[in-house]
């Protein structure tokens, strides 16, 4: 009988899942954006590629109130409590926890010099670098940061971008990068040790370091964004997509990363961040 019970409880459970998605999906689609009829005006429309815009700024909305009530302060006390040079220490090490997934991501990529660059860089700043609290790899020995994801990864393999899509708290991204994301997450060794080993706590605390850690590092250069441009909406989307493209192609960018998802400014912390004019649609 117990077995029955709970047979049916997961058929429930599953069935349950599917209206959810179902119903998010009808959402989706209820939400997009008409594509117009004339031929200019259509590829323009598909050149910004972004078909669920309405959805998109209301998830931009209230990522917003969310950012000015919870995320911004909170980026604000951090920064406030600890000095930089401790800011740039956990920075070092959160990038130097990521390197079994920039390794992983390398060498399917086919890159095997920066492949070598990752694991020197590991090597280094896990010992002399006291756990990548210091960046050794980089001051002493001139092998400079940088990252790769899945996201990266994909487009390096052909897949399209896909439409932009924006969710709140983790930013700016697209279906290519969400899914580079998750893949990622769910394929990181530490995660699958602390998981494996009773100890979730830790990885919420990585997660909730890293995203503060990267709201505090763009405090300025967000809210310079947002008061210089005419639709804030639509210089993010710019600048991330703009970044992203510099990112695939594994050359120096100089807008800044818009997406607390992403620790690769580490990489170029020293760029030069230039802010892009932008139409207003």
């Amino acid at each position: 009988m117990s077995v029955v019970t709970r047979e049916s409880g997961q058929r429930t459970s599953q069935w349950k899942t599917l209206a959810a998605v179902a119903l998010l999906s009808t959402g989706l689609l209820a939400g997009c954006a008409t594509a117009p009829t004339d031929p200019q005006a259509r590829a323009d429309f598909e050149a910004v590629n972004d078909p669920l815009e309405p959805v998109n700024r209301a998830m931009f909305e209230f990522h917003m109130a969310l950012d000015h009530f919870l995320l911004k302060p909170a980026a604000f006390v951090y920064r406030t409590l600890l000095p930089e040079p401790a800011r740039t220490g956990i920075r070092s090490a959160l990038l130097n926890l990521r390197t079994p997934i920039i390794l992983a991501n390398d060498l399917l990529q086919g890159e095997t010099t920066r492949a070598g660059d990752t694991l020197q860089r590991f090597a280094i700043n896990s010992t002399v670098g006291v756990l990548g609290f210091y960046d050794a790899a980089d001051k002493w020995f001139g092998i400079p940061a940088h990252t790769e994801d899945f996201g990266q990864t994909l487009a390096s393999w052909g897949a399209g971008e896909g439409a932009y899509l924006f969710i709140p708290v983790l930013g700016p991204s697209n279906p290519r990068d969400l899914t580079g994301f998750v893949v990622d997450t769910a394929a990181d060794p530490l995660n699958w040790y602390l998981r494996n080993t009773d100890r979730d706590g830790w990885i919420y605390a990585r997660t909730i370091v890293s995203g503060l850690d990267a709201r505090a590092e763009l405090l300025e250069t967000l809210d310079n964004l947002e008061k210089t441009s005419l639709d804030y909406y639509v210089t993010l989307r710019t600048v991330y997509r703009q970044r992203r493209a510099d990112e695939i192609a594994n050359r120096a960018s100089k807008q800044p990363s818009v997406s607390p998802t992403s620790l690769s400014r580490a990489a170029d912390a020293g760029s030069e961040i230039e802010t892009l004019p932008v139409q207003k649609q």
